[in-house]
Order: structure tokens, then C-alpha cells, then sequence
């Protein structure tokens, strides 16, 4: 869907708005001016002005809430907890996230309870869409069907989203049924099964594609949209045998919204570009637009580089030194499974100098999808140029390197693609690809390796690096020459990946490292692959990144039972007690206690 709608449909809602108000002699039994009730909106112009409202959750921020710290792009969650990033910028910045970073996270740390209520402001607008589409007389049964495909599959989403972050048992599930406006419903259950019904739902009501039925909205949810979500959702469940078939029907017959089948890109950065959006590689993206400053990418508007560089604001979401040498390749141009990349200088240090450039490279043998994810001092960053010093707003805090996939291009600047986000903070048109054919093959190959099916999960993996070794995604100094030393190569099948299944499981994991760098991914696949890897993946992170960034001294390791994040004390306390039970309606999972 394009999201240059949603000025549209506050102008709907304005304009239903004036038309409710009588001229009755009773003033109090008139509609208040600015606001629809649910009579209202009970037709079939309430349901798509509230299904669009809807869609707008997932790019929007929380109502008075600040929009880049809940999001389904989880760039706290999923990289800077996860280890791709650190937070960046300078300490007393967003200093709550400081304890995030560094494993000392709270109940009561203010991100948690913006995520949290991200969820439920888009389940509640599921669930009101819903209970209007079950009123309105005048909707048609197939738009009817759709929509509510549409809005299950919304819902699905945001609830995964709240068991990704708080644990399977710690969201309560509230969905239609609820009508009253603050519905006291209790947690400690696992939803995993409403969550994926939802899913179910939406699967079969979904059409293939939007060309027929919404022409031109390409952002629309469709059947395969859906699919891809249920395989996440089970792979999320360790559920491997039932996402292998969604898997593998998806990705050869699986279509985007438009018809086109579904492929890798082979310009990794049209993934990441504006101008070149909603592609092949596309399932179901969130959409932003530039036409109005709410709908400007606003989840990653402090993730940008400082001062003179693109945005001019705000240095947080810095690579840290562990991806970024993560990235570091053998003779063969095959990355070091066992953490052998440690061992060396890293790729890029501070500059001793002062007077220049704050970080030099060294000459080690580089996946060139290090120059694609981060931005590195001395390499072309997009097509804006070598970085300048003052790109990073605090080196000892947040290391030397730079976010780069999800920052706009001077390219798209100068097509109007950027919008400055509520007037300070800058954001793009850019779309974040939620779900995508470069997570779903890598996760299609953890499915084949289970299944001992190790060379076909090889070539999934193979497919990948392919793409990665194309000549388009070399990055060039001016001169056209490689502005590194990039080195890759596809696992021929005589190495052991091919033959041994642990190999084989560590060449998939270290490829979701490298392809899904700094898309907010990272700890949540650290906590499908177990508590124990999840707790020694970490601790081997920490003590690495404290040799390059002294705060880390300073940070805990992670247990192993700390799967998830903590029940923000703050949705406790307003849940309060059920009157019945005597019992807390929110519980806190035990490892939190």
C-alpha cells in the first residue's frame, strides 16, 4: 500500500467528521467535532479507512510516543542486543539504551514499554476494523473477506512481533471479541497457536496478488505474503518440519503483490533504495513515503551519521568491531567459521593521527558485503563520498563505523525521497522489507540441513554469495577501482559443509550473519538457536568488543534462561490485580523475578 494514502484518510476522517454533527437542541448528544464514533465508521468506507489506519500502525509511531523506539524494524532488539551494533552517539544520548547494550536492561527501561505498546496500539486497530467489518451492511462479502484476511495477517504480525521480544507467554492475546476499551485480560499463556490461527485466516483469504482486486496498491498483505509469515513464525517455534514445505513452495512458486516472481535481486542495494522499492525480493514490506514528514521512515531517524553526513543527524546504530571483522575471508574467500577472524588485526582501527581521517583500513581479504552494511572510513559510502570525521559523533562510545544499508542515497535526496521526521530528525521514503527472499532461503536452508539434506542446503547458501561476488556489489573509489580487498567465493561442494552436518549448520548461520547485517534480526536468531549458544554467542561478543570499546567492561553475560525481555514493570502496575484471583494480571516470566 502506498502510505501517501494516510494523508488521505485523515482527510476522510476529517471530512466524515463534519458531516455528524446535527443541529439538535441537545448539544450533549452531539458527536464531538474531530472524532468518528463507531456508528459512524459502521460502512464500508469506515472499513477501509480503518483497515488503512491499521497499515499505518506498522510504520507510525505509538499515539505521543517516540516513533524510533517501537517498530517492527527492531534495531535495539534485534542488532544492538543481538551484537551487530552498538548504540552509538553519545552516552547520555537515549541513555536508556546504554543499559540495553551492555546486558543490563530493567523492567522498567522505557524502550521496553514502547515496544510493548506498539503491539497493542496495532492489535487495537486490528480489532476495531474487525468489529466493523462484522457491522457494516453495505461492504461486499469478497472486499469483506479480504479485509479481514488483511487485518489478521496485521495482527499476527504485531503479536509475533510481542513474542519475539517478551517471550511466547508474556503478551496477552486480545483480539475482536474485547469491546470494552481497556479489556483486563491475564498473561502466562503461550498464544504461539492463536497467533499462527490468525495466520491461518488470512492465508485463506488472501488473494495472490493485488493486481486484480487493489490494483496499483502494491503494499497490500497477499497469500504469499502471509506464507511467509506463518514459515517465520514456525521457524520462531523450532517448528522446522512444518515451515520446510511453506518454504520451499514459496520460494519456486511464490509471486510479490504484482505478479512477479519471487528472486534474489542482483544490486544488493535495491533492497535498501527508494527508487527502486517493492522488487523481487520483496514479500511484504512496510511502506513509507516522503509526501508527508509522520510517514518518513521514522523508526530510523536517529540512525544516521552525525553532522556533515547524509540526514545530519543523529550517530547512533554503529556497526560494532565484531560484525564488522565478521566479514573477514580466507585464502578461498570463505568466511572463518570458527571465529578464527578474531585472531587478527581488525579491518579497520583509529587513526593515531589526530589531524586525519579517524579510521584506517587494513588490507585483510573482505566479503564485499562488509562495504554494504557498514560504513567504513576511506571507502565510498553510497554515492555520497568518503565519510568525513564528524560522521561519528563519539568514536570512544560507539566504535568508528557507520550504519549504512537503510540510509537514503544522494540519489534518492535529490528525486524528494527525504523528509526531515517531525521536523528535526531525518527519514526516507525508504521501505524496510519485513519479509524477504534472502531470509527465506537462508532459513529454507537451516530446514534442508536438519533434514540432513546438507548439499541442497548448500545451495541455498550458494545462491546467496553468488549474488554477493555480482560486480555490481563491489564497491568502487572514483577511479572504478575496488575500494577494498573483497574476496568471495560459493563452498564448492568438497568442503566439509557439504558432508558434515554441523559444519554445514554453522556455514548457514554465519551467511544469516553476513546477508541480514544490521536488519534487527540478529538476537532473535541467536535465541532460535537455543539459550545455551544464545548466552556463549554473547559472552564471546562482550569479551571481544571491551578490547575496542572500554564500556563493555562494564556490561553482564547474558544467561541462558533469558530468552526474553522483561514485562515492562510500567504495564504491571496499570493492569493492577484481578479482583477475583487476588492475582496480578500481568506476571513477570520467572527468569525476570
Amino acid at each position: 500500500m502506498n502510505y501517501k494514502f494516510n494523508k488521505y484518510f485523515l482527510a476522510l476522517a476529517f471530512a466524515s467528521t463534519l458531516t455528524l454533527v446535527s443541529c439538535g437542541d441537545d448539544f450533549l448528544t452531539k458527536a464531538p467535532q474531530g472524532a468518528l464514533d463507531a456508528d459512524a465508521l459502521a460502512n464500508a468506507q469506515g472499513v477501509e479507512l480503518l483497515t488503512t489506519s491499521a497499515y499505518a500502525a506498522l510504520s507510525t509511531p505509538v499515539e505521543g510516543k517516540d516513533p524510533y523506539q517501537a517498530s517492527p524494524f527492531n534495531w535495539v532488539w534485534g542488532s544492538v542486543y543481538g551484537g551487530d551494533a552498538n548504540k552509538g552517539s553519545d552516552p547520555g544520548d537515549q541513555s536508556t539504551v546504554n543499559e540495553i547494550e551492555l546486558y543490563n536492561t530493567l523492567a522498567t527501561n522505557g524502550y521496553l514499554d514502547q515496544k510493548w505498546a506498539w503491539v497493542y496500539m496495532t492489535s487495537n486497530r486490528v480489532n476495531r476494523a474487525l468489529q466493523t467489518v462484522a457491522v457494516a451492511e453495505d461492504i461486499d462479502e469478497a472486499t469483506a473477506t479480504r479485509r479481514t484476511a488483511e487485518l489478521k495477517f496485521i495482527r499476527a504480525l504485531a503479536y509475533f512481533e510481542g513474542m519475539r521480544v517478551f517471550g511466547r507467554t508474556s503478551c496477552p492475546y486480545i483480539d475482536e471479541t474485547h469491546t470494552e476499551n481497556n479489556p483486563m485480560v491475564s498473561n502466562g499463556v503461550d498464544i504461539s497457536d492463536k497467533v499462527l490461527a490468525d495466520v491461518d485466516a488470512a492465508i485463506a483469504g488472501l488473494p495472490e496478488t493485488v493486481t486484480d482486486t487493489d490494483p496499483g496498491e502494491v503494499g497490500r498483505v497477499t497469500y504469499w505474503a502471509a506464507q511467509a509469515l506463518k514459515a517465520k513464525i514456525l521457524m520462531y517455534l523450532n517448528r522446522e518440519s512444518e515451515a520446510k514445505p511453506i518454504l520451499a513452495d514459496l520460494l519456486t512458486n511464490g509471486v510479490t503483490s504484482q505478479g512477479a516472481a519471487l528472486g534474489l535481486e542482483d544490486h544488493i542495494y535495491d533492497n535498501f533504495n527508494a527508487l527502486t522499492e517493492n522488487g523481487k525480493e520483496s514479500i511484504f514490506s512496510i511502506q513509507y513515503s516522503a509526501a508527508d514528514e509522520n510517514n518518513a521512515q521514522a523508526c530510523l531517524t536517529l540512525c544516521y551519521p552525525h553532522n556533515s553526513g547524509p540526514g545530519g543527524c543523529c550517530g547512533f546504530f554503529q556497526p560494532s568491531y565484531e560484525l564488522a571483522n565478521s566479514f573477514k575471508v580466507d585464502e578461498n574467500g570463505l568466511p572463518y567459521l570458527n571465529n578464527e577472524y578474531r585472531q587478527t588485526p581488525s579491518v579497520s582501527t583509529r587513526n593515531e593521527d589526530p589531524e586525519g581521517i579517524l579510521a584506517l583500513n587494513s588490507d585483510a581479504a573482505v566479503d564485499p558485503r562488509l562495504d554494504i552494511a557498514v560504513g567504513r572510513y576511506g571507502v565510498p559510502y553510497k554515492d555520497w563520498g568518503e565519510p568525513a570525521n564528524d560522521w561519528v559523533r563519539n568514536p570512544v562510545n560507539g566504535g568508528i563505523f557507520l550504519p549504512k544499508k537503510f540510509v537514503l542515497s544522494k540519489a534518492e535526496e535529490d528525486a524528494g525521497m527525504y523528509r526531515m521526521y517531525g521536523g528535526w530528525a531525518p527519514g526516507s521514503a525508504m521501505n524496510i522489507q519485513y519479509l524477504n527472499v534472502r531470509d527465506m532461503k537462508l532459513l529454507y536452508a537451516e530446514c534442508l540441513a536438519e533434514d540432513g539434506q546438507l548439499a541442497e542446503a548448500m545451495a541455498q547458501v550458494n545462491d546467496i554469495r553468488r549474488r554477493a561476488g555480482l560486480e555490481t556489489n563491489i564497491t568502487t573509489k572514483a577511479d572504478g577501482t575496488p575500494a577494498a580487498n573483497y574476496k568471495i567465493s560459493e563452498y564448492p561442494s568438497s568442503h566439509a559443509a557439504f558432508s558434515d552436518k554441523e559444519t554445514c549448520i554453522k556455514a548457514i548461520r554465519m551467511e544469516r550473519k553476513l546477508e541480514l547485517a544490521m536488519e534487527g534480526e540478529r538476537w532473535f536468531d541467536l535465541v532460535r538457536w537455543g539459550g545455551d549458544y544464545m548466552a556463549q554467542t554473547l559472552r564471546d561478543y562482550i569479551d571481544y568488543e571491551k578490547q575496542y570499546i572500554t564500556k563493555f567492561a562494564g556490561a553482564s553475560y547474558l544467561p541462558a534462561s533469558k530468552t526474553m525481555l522483561p514485562v515492562p514493570d510500567n504495564e504491571i502496575l496499570t493492569m493492577g490485580t484481578n479482583p477475583e484471583t487476588g492475582e496480578p494480571y500481568l506476571v513477570q516470566p520467572e527468569p525476570w523475578r
